[in-house]
């Protein structure tokens, strides 16, 4: 192979994290020559518009997987969240890099987290499960959709447009913010959502590798850079996601956690017409990480 070529979105936390796996590959295979290719996907040309508008399910995947077909790219690079759970005949996951932060941070203008913020706060989220605990956790709250890259939605805080935004921990970790820490920049202020009480969606935090499944010699090279761990506890989120039925507009939280051969699962859904969230957690062998989503799923529709 003379050339391994990243089909990537083209913002800013789409180019770190096709740099992540650029440079993970060379780490592994020093004699590759990899570069980066960018691609405009629907969700991209169309910045304002309601992702449900637009299709929903793959609005940011569909344009880099045509890309793995045509055969102009050696593999693809995603958010894991924005993958759908049912990729197309002919595509494969070939790795899935060691989880970042999984959890989600309130971004406001002011410190101590959703109960500092002012009676009918007006908080920006385009994710139905952030909406979904946002409101139950401040039932006053104007959760209001929102869209833009991270600069983008933290200016609009600033601004005071919105008195808060939320947003996922590892994007603005790899973007160079300390997502760990009191301060964001400027005037704004971070909150950590506890994982224990605010789930994530299944697979944030992940950065996932997709390459065509005839194409042996790239899930060769691609897929050592897979981190097992991080590849079962996907797994098992996405398997609840799966067996529910919906993509990333179903307000869905889960997390995986592995604790040697033993996989831990919890999950939350919320109805849309505003009744009571519905919570499942459950263990089982690491192995068996689909059948664990399963079973989960099944506990959330009883």
């Amino acid at each position: 192979m003379s050339e391994f070529i990243l089909a990537t979105r083209g913002s800013e936390l789409a180019r770190v994290q096709s740099g992540m796996v650029r440079e993970g590959l060379v780490r592994a295979w020093p004699q590759l020559a990899v570069r980066e290719d960018v691609v405009r996907t629907t969700g991209d040309r169309h910045p304002e518009e309601n992702l449900t508008a637009l299709g929903g399910s793959g609005v940011f995947t569909k344009e880099l997987e045509a890309a793995l077909f045509d055969h102009r790219a050696s593999a693809a690079v995603h958010s894991l969240k924005d993958l759908p759970v049912d990729l197309p005949p002919g595509l494969v996951l070939g790795a899935v890099l060691s989880r970042g932060a999984p959890g989600d941070v309130l971004v406001s203008r002011q410190p101590g987290g959703p109960a500092s913020l002012p009676a009918g706060a007006r908080i920006g989220t385009g994710s139905p499960r952030r909406a979904g605990m946002m409101r139950a956790l401040r039932h006053d709250a104007d959760v209001v959709p929102i869209r833009g890259n991270v600069p983008t939605r933290l200016g609009r805080v600033a601004e005071g447009k919105f008195d808060a935004v939320i947003l996922a921990a590892a994007g603005l970790q790899r973007l160079g913010f300390p997502a760990d820490g009191p301060f964001l920049m400027g005037p704004l202020m971070l909150h950590a959502f506890p994982l224990t009480s605010f789930l994530p969606a299944p697979g944030q935090g992940a950065i996932a590798i997709e390459v065509r499944e005839a194409d042996a010699q790239a899930r060769e090279m691609v897929g050592v850079l897979d981190d097992a761990e991080t590849a079962a506890a996907v797994r098992a989120e996405r398997s609840v996601l799966r067996a529910i039925g919906g993509g990333c507009h179903l307000a869905l939280g889960a997390l995986g956690r592995v604790d040697g051969d033993r996989l831990h699962l919890q999950a939350v859904l919320f109805d849309h017409s505003g009744g009571e969230p519905k919570m499942a957690v459950l263990s089982g062998k690491r192995e068996e990480a689909e059948q664990l989503g399963i079973a989960v799923a099944a506990m959330l529709l009883l």
